[in-house]
């Protein structure tokens, strides 16, 4: 238990003590995101908040977790590496977004293949159960880059980001610190005390953003998180903690950023664009579309995630399928009902 609760005071202290020398380098070299017409922003600010991230984690993680608990974390640190290069680029120098999915797909082989970060099963999907290795592997890496990606479309209006990946990270680390995975606890709980001193200076006014950098890593990590969340239920199923349809509960612990990624790809889809072209429609653009201010908007999307979490557990035994049915009716409908909100003030705006 020491070990957890050093870790994330480490990784809050050196990441509270490094971002306003991040954030006085950066004006300094004007490595700044610039507001724009899809921006949430209206001043430039300095966007490489996840190297203070980065490094309060990673430092944590080594410095606090057991030898004999490290196991394939050294796999799991090579991924880390392989993100915060990429993220860090893009913030410094912006590349083109195939060289991005390699890097991606670089770092997710690493934890199939290496940290074996991998899901087995379809776990009684379509009544489905166990899946050939190679099914296996696609279906896992396809796992972790959809996860990662969510995150840094979602990472749009001051504190939204941290706020979730803080959600995320305590409810899943605090599950394996009680089942006994330490150094996942410990992983979970260095990036929950990153996240919470970045917080420090990402609400608004916000001195600074955590970028692709912060987005990505935070991604990858609760990817991992999310993937172990489900596949430790094999090897738990006579412990107290253990849940019925745990791969529907970890969706709807993940479900804002998840549904929202998948939202938007079918309305781009739907209007003959690409997945991938930038525009408004994002949950969060919603909210601010709505005339709530970046902080409220924040707060009533982290509400709500935490509403999805709590019906899931609630409702765990009605099944994998059924509760994963439930959970996506209920976000579409609740994000239905916010566009038409939209789309009744614009109405009002132009009479």
């Amino acid at each position: 238990m020491y070990d957890v609760i050093l870790a994330f005071i480490t990784s809050f202290a050196l990441t509270y003590l490094a971002i306003p020398s991040i954030i006085n380098l950066a004006i300094k070299k004007n490595l700044m995101d610039e507001p724009g017409e899809r921006r949430s922003h209206k001043i430039s600010t300095p966007s490489l908040g996840g190297i203070g991230i980065f490094a309060g984690t990673l430092f944590s993680i080594i410095l606090w977790t057991p030898f004999n608990y490290f196991g394939d974390l050294q796999y799991i640190l090579c991924a880390f590496i392989i993100i915060f290069l990429i993220g860090a680029k893009d913030d410094i120098d912006p590349i083109s977004p195939s060289k991005k999915f390699l890097g991606e797909l670089f770092a997710a082989g690493i934890l199939v293949f290496r940290a074996n970060v991998r899901l087995t099963s379809f776990y009684g999907f379509f009544g489905i159960y166990e899946i050939p290795e190679f099914v296996s592997i696609l279906l896992s890496i396809f796992t972790i880059i959809v996860i990662i990606n969510s995150f840094n479309l979602i990472d749009g209006i001051n504190g939204l980001s941290a706020s979730l990946g803080l959600l995320i990270t305590s409810v899943l680390g605090t599950w394996f610190f009680l089942i006994g995975s330490i150094e996942l606890a410990i992983v979970a709980f260095s990036l929950g005390g990153a996240l919470i001193a970045f917080l420090k200076y990402n609400i608004t006014p916000a001195k600074i953003f955590m970028g692709d950098t912060g987005a990505l890593l935070l991604g990858l990590v609760c990817s991992i998180l999310a993937i172990k969340f489900i596949e430790l239920h094999n090897d738990i199923t006579n412990s107290p903690y253990t849940f019925a349809s745990a791969p529907s509960i970890a969706i709807a612990i993940l479900i804002l950023p998840l549904f929202d990624t998948l939202r938007v790809f079918i309305l781009r889809v739907y209007e003959g664009r690409s997945p991938f072209s930038p525009d408004r429609k994002h949950i969060h653009h919603i909210m601010i579309d709505l005339g709530l201010t970046h902080m409220q908007a924040t707060g009533i999307l982290f509400l709500t995630n935490i509403l999805f979490i709590i019906m899931a557990v609630m409702l765990q035994n009605v099944g994998n399928l059924m509760l994963l049915v439930i959970t996506l009716s209920l976000a579409f409908v609740m994000s239905l009902m916010a566009s038409r909100m939209v789309e009744r003030k614009k109405q009002k705006a132009i009479k």
